[in-house]
């Protein structure tokens, strides 16, 4: 007869240790998200002028004399936009393909050998291959290092949501949860602030490759000290309901927790394609706004970004307690309307010149980043311990897939909408009438406890 050998408690200080590197890891990931969507035109422009495929110079004279050009050079003016939309939605695809895998990836590790040493690996792995993707000299060298470097960000949301869930209690989570939701948006917004003061043009964008390779630091710290969740430690010791951990992946997809997983997926993605299908437009959008105007802004895009991220600290820090408050189904189906509103008003009516532009995308920043406060409280709620990681993983990373789908043909479709942002802005935000809808499918889980 073997006896049960039970993991030490975690201590106050390993609790709040645990918090730190979540919310510092999640927070890095949002400089990333910021740099996928900051950077992309001007890489591109610089990249395709150094493969030939495009006239840098020409394209930057004639884009700050439009409309005032001829016809032949407007036609050449929507084509390079068509070229560098293109690469800028592929790189768009990059980001969301690699989270998406990373999130597979990383989940499952996750749940395997712990959800601490898998959130190392996964800031190790979007901050050392942001490093590299410096040193790139092509368009296809950048779209393959920008995905692997963003599998790791992908992997950073389970691992840390699953380890800070099961670190503290049912009374702190919803609290925890709306620190971590609001985390990556304060990476977004130091991260835009910094672009404010800083130019991100094709002549000076390889800055930001090391910048988002400072975390690695942070990386290292984790793998050393972080402690491990007692939950999972229980989990790999003893089983749970005779299960092993490795189990998780075949598991989420079969009885009795299929059903809670596709409808964990489809709540992660609603808000995902939502925000990628606004957000990810309305910043080049103004890019090139910026750039046509009397005199040029080439600071506009960042501007664009930081107002999207400031008020969305705040309705991510105040989503998981809203949606304790109010019931998790209602908080969704509200915002989901309000989102689809802002959204649609600014891609019809308003234009990036404007000053009331900014004030339009900061009120989808706050609503959209309410959904970011409810995810990390909804999506561990779902699942068992033994799966948490990689249910939460899925969930929340399979939506990067059907959102990259959405970004790949709207970038196959450049050339159609003639490189205006707005036309591919206005389709592409009615996903947000299925958060409405979605809502009849969802479980309510206001009243529980996380499962063991």
């Amino acid at each position: 007869m073997s006896a049960t050998i039970s993991p030490r408690p975690l201590t106050e200080a390993g609790r709040y240790l645990i918090l730190v590197c979540a919310f510092l890891g999640w927070l890095c990931a949002g400089i990333h998200m910021s740099i996928t969507q900051l950077v992309g035109q001007a890489a591109a422009t610089d990249l395709l002028a150094r493969t030939g495929e495009l006239d840098r110079d020409r394209f930057q004279s004639l884009r700050k004399q439009h409309p005032k050009i001829s016809v032949e050079e407007k036609q050449f003016l929507e084509r390079s936009n068509a070229l560098i939309g293109r690469w800028f939605a592929w790189y768009q695809c990059a980001f969301l393909f690699g989270a998406a895998t990373g999130g597979l990836v990383f989940g499952r590790l996750g749940d395997r050998i712990g959800r601490a040493k898998a959130m190392a690996f996964s800031i190790l792995t979007y901050s050392g291959v942001t490093g590299i993707a410096y040193f790139t000299s092509s368009p296809s060298q950048l779209l393959v290092c920008w995905f692997i470097a963003c599998t790791g960000v992908g992997g950073m949301w389970p691992n840390g949501v699953a380890l800070v869930s099961e670190a503290w209690s049912g009374m702190s989570r919803p609290m925890v949860a709306g620190l971590i939701g609001t985390s990556a948006n304060i990476g977004i917004f130091l991260f835009s602030s910094l672009a404010t003061q800083i130019k991100i043009t094709p002549d000076e964008w390889r800055w930001v490759m090391l910048a988002g390779f400072s975390p690695v630091i942070l990386g290292v710290i984790s793998l050393l000290l972080v402690p491990e969740s007692p939950r999972w430690l229980v989990s790999k010791i003893a089983g749970t309901e005779g299960k092993s951990p490795g189990s998780s992946h075949a598991e989420i997809f079969r009885p009795p927790l299929l059903k809670v997983t596709l409808v964990g997926i489809l709540l992660a993605t609603i808000p995902i394609i939502g925000g990628w299908s606004t957000a990810n437009w309305m910043i080049p959008w103004a890019e090139n706004a910026g750039a046509a105007a009397v005199p040029p802004n080439p600071f506009l895009k960042a501007q664009v970004n930081q107002a999207r991220a400031m008020t969305g600290m705040i309705g991510s820090l105040l989503g998981g307690w809203i949606a304790s408050c109010v019931g998790r189904r209602l908080t969704y189906a509200i915002i989901s309307a309000i989102c689809l509103f802002i959204a649609q008003y600014t891609f019809w009516f308003v234009v990036p010149t404007e000053s009331q532009f900014l004030y339009w995308v900061a009120g989808l920043g706050f609503f959209s980043g309410i959904y970011f406060g409810f995810l990390p409280l909804y999506l561990p709620e779902l699942f068992p311990t033994r799966v948490r990681s990689t249910g939460a993983g899925v969930s929340f990373n399979f939506g990067r897939i059907v959102t990259a789908l959405t970004v790949f043909a709207a970038g196959m479709l450049m050339s159609y909408f003639n490189g205006d942002y707005a036309r591919i802005g206005r389709v592409t935000s009615l996903f947000y009438v299925l958060g409405i809808v979605a809502t009849l499918l969802a479980p309510d889980t206001s009243k529980n406890e996380l499962k063991d």
